[in-house]
């Protein structure tokens, strides 16, 4: 797959079908992802991939945490604490698109939440990633782990996969760092579903909008 159509097609998939994903194939997309650069070649990444029983086991424990009303104070702030615009807007419209779509009103709040609820399990996907890093480290690893990221999810396209990136699960960093025995300078980023695409979702037509080129760039000296 050229590059350009790898990036153009990637979109996050909020449901999978149950067809297995070999372990040789996620191998492959980590070590392609591996070349992403980093500050002085640091490499501060780890993952932490997890299937079957394993995933069925955390899934469990996560979706039982976040019935019961339960989670953990964030270890580091995803979005703004003080919304401004035109970035709440953009957040919203992502926001109400996917809900239109899958026919859900903004008043609903039991739909809204049981689809929010979807999101640890992994949106069915057969396997699921964890992204960590050093707490020790600085904000330039942040950088370089979101260039990981976006490797895994562009590799991912080139083997007819296709992924979602999931920041829900770093309000569960706890229990996810108990169940899978992360040591306590663990950091964990998000977790990312892996596995093939529902086609015949209608939340996997939803397509999120883009700025043009031209409203977000200037250029000097041509």
């Amino acid at each position: 797959m050229h590059i350009d159509t790898a990036i153009s097609s990637r979109k996050s998939v909020r449901r999978f079908l149950d067809t297995p994903v070999e372990r040789a194939t996620i191998m492959h997309i980590l070590q392609v992802a591996s070349r992403t650069p980093s500050g002085s070649n640091i490499q501060p990444w780890k993952v932490h991939v997890v299937a079957g029983t394993a995933k069925d086991q955390l899934c469990q424990r996560l979706l039982d945490t976040v019935d019961h009303g339960k989670s953990d104070p964030p270890e580091y702030h995803y979005y703004p604490q003080n919304w401004f615009e035109p970035y709440l807007d953009r957040r919203r419209r992502c926001g109400f698109g996917l809900y239109a779509t899958l026919g859900i009103s903004r008043d609903d709040k039991a739909k809204r939440e049981a689809q929010a609820r979807r999101n640890f399990h992994f949106f069915d996907a057969p396997v699921g990633l964890f992204i960590t890093m050093d707490r020790r480290l600085e904000t330039g690893s942040f950088m370089d782990c979101g260039m990981f990221i976006q490797s895994i999810m562009l590799t991912a396209r080139g083997q007819g996969l296709h992924t979602c990136p999931q920041a829900a699960f770093a309000w569960y960093h706890t229990l996810i760092r108990d169940e899978l025995k992360l040591d306590e300078n663990s950091l964990l980023l998000c977790g990312i579903a892996l596995g093939y695409e529902d086609t015949q979702a209608p939340e996997n037509g939803f397509i999120t909008e883009r700025e043009s080129a031209e409203s977000f760039t200037t250029f000097y000296g041509f």
